[in-house]
Parts: structure tokens; sequence; C-alpha cells
């Protein structure tokens, strides 16, 4: 796929954002992977860009969602809204939203990340989906973000009629249940460049057999490994 003019990809994606953006730069830089940049330097300041981006994503996405929230599920304590809430700020979230937007085919990437799938890769989707919302936000304003986000979250936000049970509360709760301490989290090693790093965790509650599981944040492996977890426990409680 050629790359398009900044005129082109404003356009392309007015109707998915709901938003024109005034700076083609700012989009441009939203949808552009680190390891696009050629030069170090360059590399160095597009992570930066990038990163900064989803930096204001975390607090943009928590605001609006949890205003959304509020608003849905009046009656529901905080601890239950609280799960909601990681819920949908999780990474295969993020990356259902990239793809639902079509954000892939607008990805800036390496050659070797293209080749490589890169387009439809969750982490790399979730991360440009991030990105977008902080670029939405400084374009647009809040206005303009929060459009986006009630447009792409409302949907999946009212397919749950219950409040999700994460990983790691489910194998806490099955600890407790048990008589056993916490389950213990380690990380066991890092893998990958700085700008998509690969954690490895490990997790073992007292006296069972540990279980590992790899993912882009520490949040996301650990969530891993306590499902993996919990899927060995429930396997040798019905032998």
């Amino acid at each position: 796929m050629s790359r398009s003019t900044d005129t082109e990809l404003v356009q392309a994606l007015a109707d998915v954002c709901g938003h024109h953006f005034a700076s083609a730069e700012l989009l441009r830089g939203a949808l552009t992977h680190p390891s696009a940049a050629g030069r170090r330097r360059d590399a160095q300041a597009k992570q930066r860009s990038y990163e900064r981006l989803e930096f204001l994503r975390d607090r943009v996405l928590g605001l609006v969602l949890t205003d959304l929230l509020l608003h849905a599920f009046p009656a529901e304590p905080e601890g239950a809204l609280a799960r909601r809430l990681a819920a949908l700020a999780r990474e295969d979230t993020l990356a259902g939203v990239a793809t639902t937007a079509g954000l892939g085919p607008h990805l800036t990437l390496s050659r070797a990340e293209a080749a490589g799938g890169g387009r439809d890769n969750p982490a790399i989707l979730a991360d440009a989906c991030e990105a977008m919302i902080g670029a939405l936000y400084l374009d647009g304003g809040l206005a303009a973000a929060a459009a986006f986000i009630r447009r792409y979250w409302e949907p999946p936000m009212a397919a749950e009629a219950r409040p999700p049970q994460d990983a790691k509360t489910a194998l806490q709760e099955w600890a407790q249940a048990a008589g056993l301490p916490l389950p213990m989290y380690r990380t066991v090693r890092t893998e990958g460049p700085p700008h998509e790093p690969l954690f490895a965790v490990e997790v073992q509650v007292a006296g069972r057999p540990p279980a590992s599981a790899t993912g882009r944040s520490k949040r996301t492996a650990e969530q891993a490994a306590a499902g993996a977890l919990l899927t060995q426990l429930r396997a040798a409680s019905d032998e």
C-alpha cells in the first residue's frame, strides 16, 4: 500500500474519527509506529511523541469511560464499575476498536513490522488506538476525543450485562476460598525493543504448579498468566 498524502489521510479518517483534523501532522504522528523512523534521532523523537500521545490517552479515556459508566450503571457499586473500566481499557478492547475503526491500513510501519503482520498485531493496534485518542484531544479538545470514545466503546459496554471479572481477581478469590495465601507474580524476563517490549510473567499459588504467559505490558502478562493458572486449577479439580 502506498503512503497516502496528509490530505488524503485526514479525509479518509474524518468519518472514522468523527473529526476533521486541523493538524495532519498530529494525525500522521498518531499512526506512525516508532519502528518506521529512519535515523536513530528520528526514531527517538517519534517514540517520545508516540508515547506521550499514549500517556495522554490513559487520562482522557479513563475520564470519558468513567463518566459513561456512571450514567449507564447508576446502581452499581464502585468495585463493579472499576471492573468494567478495567475491561474496557484492556489491550484487546483497544485493538478491537482499532480494527473496527479500520486504523490498520493507515498505519505507517517499518518494512519489517509490515511484513511481520504489524497491521494486524493487537499490541500495535492498541498502541495506535491510544495515540489516536491523544491526538483527537490535542487537535479537537475533549469533545472530539469523547465523541470517538462514545462511538466505539458504548457497544461493548452495553454488551456486558454483568460486571466482568478479570482473571487476577478470579484467581485471588479462588486462593482465598481455598484458604491459601494470595497469588505471587514474578516477571521472568523482558524481551524486544524498548518501544515494543514483551514481558514474561509467572504466577503461583502456594502448593500448586505455576503458570506463565507473555504480554506487551506487565498488566497484560499478569492477566494472561492468571487466566492460564485458573485453567490449570479448574482442570485439576475436574479430574
